[in-house]
């Protein structure tokens, strides 16, 4: 008995400072709002909870969020590099949306024969070089009938995108007429639109602007029907209108001569591509002027072959 007394009293004097805190601690809960009773607990226990875990994280792994950090940083002073580049010198975009500079030459040359034999070679060609917004348009052109001379014409535009389809154009035409006994080297001024009109028909529509009052009026257009990917027909016309001429060598008024034509061409490669043509032509003939006589209509069918290059 004088053993377990003072032993009692030891576990006595030391629990009970513990029982009067908590009592302490209760009384005090019971005291606060409810609802503080319910956010701060939780509040202040994730909050350490997550200052302890990134507090462990970072003594665990000391390097990698050393290198993270330097990743970062580098990143950064890049981003601001890249800004600075471009504020100082801008990236010109031309390039990539039709600002390239391309060029492309047809050559053309068909020989047509008529319902009395008699033959006709024909020569076109067309180059052009420049951006989708800016070309120069160079166009050279031959007709020579059999035992006659040939007549030749050089035409040089400047061409500007005024819609998705079309282009306007201006600039001059030379041109050589080998029957004409005087002024057989002509200069014309010219103007036009150069595209593509509705059902997918290339034109090419101008006004000629020359000495002694001559205007004339030309209209090519053309248009594709693939029959296969490379058996492909192309009707096509071209007429050519006189306005006036006061001419020593006047053409009539009026429709001067019409080409109504069908080609078939096939397609090797987009370089070479042989054809055979069809074609009506009527020619309205010359007025009656102090150096020539006046001359009549005249109609007929042409049909031959002919060749055509692109490069």
């Amino acid at each position: 008995m004088r053993i377990i007394k003072p032993c009692t009293y030891t576990v006595l004097s030391l629990a009970l400072p513990s029982v009067t805190q908590m009592t302490m601690a209760q009384d005090a809960h019971h005291s606060m709002p409810m609802s503080a009773q319910h956010e701060s607990p939780s509040h202040d226990s994730s909050h350490q909870v997550m200052q302890i875990g990134i507090e462990s994280s970072q003594m665990k792994h000391p390097a990698e969020h050393a290198e993270h950090a330097e990743h970062a940083e580098h990143a950064n002073a890049s981003s601001i590099a890249s800004r600075a580049a471009s504020a100082q010198h801008p990236v010109d975009h031309k390039r990539e949306h039709g600002g390239q500079i391309y060029q492309a030459t047809e050559i053309d040359s068909r020989w047509l024969n008529n319902a009395d034999g008699r033959g006709r070679l024909k020569t076109e060609i067309e180059s052009r070089i420049g951006t989708d917004e800016n070309k120069l348009f160079i166009k050279l052109h031959a007709d020579k009938a059999e035992s006659q001379d040939a007549d030749y014409a050089a035409q040089v535009m400047y061409s500007r995108m005024i819609s998705d389809f079309w282009d306007a154009q201006i600039g001059a035409r030379y041109r050589v007429d080998e029957h004409q006994v005087t002024d057989k080297e002509q200069l014309d001024a010219a103007v036009g639109l150069h595209g593509l009109a509705p059902y997918f028909f290339e034109t090419d529509a101008y006004l000629y602007f020359g000495t002694d009052n001559q205007v004339s009026f030309s209209l090519e257009t053309e248009r594709d029907l693939l029959l296969t990917q490379k058996l492909i027909l192309k009707p096509y016309l071209n007429l050519d209108v006189v306005l006036s001429d006061d001419s020593a060598y006047a053409q009539k008024t009026g429709l001067s001569s019409v080409w109504l034509g069908l080609e078939t061409r096939y397609e090797i490669n987009k370089k070479l591509m042989p054809f055979i043509d069809v074609a009506y032509s009527y020619e309205k003939g010359n007025q009656h002027t102090a150096r020539q006589a006046e001359t009549g209509s005249e109609k007929q069918w042409w049909y031959g072959v002919g060749l055509r290059l692109k490069f």
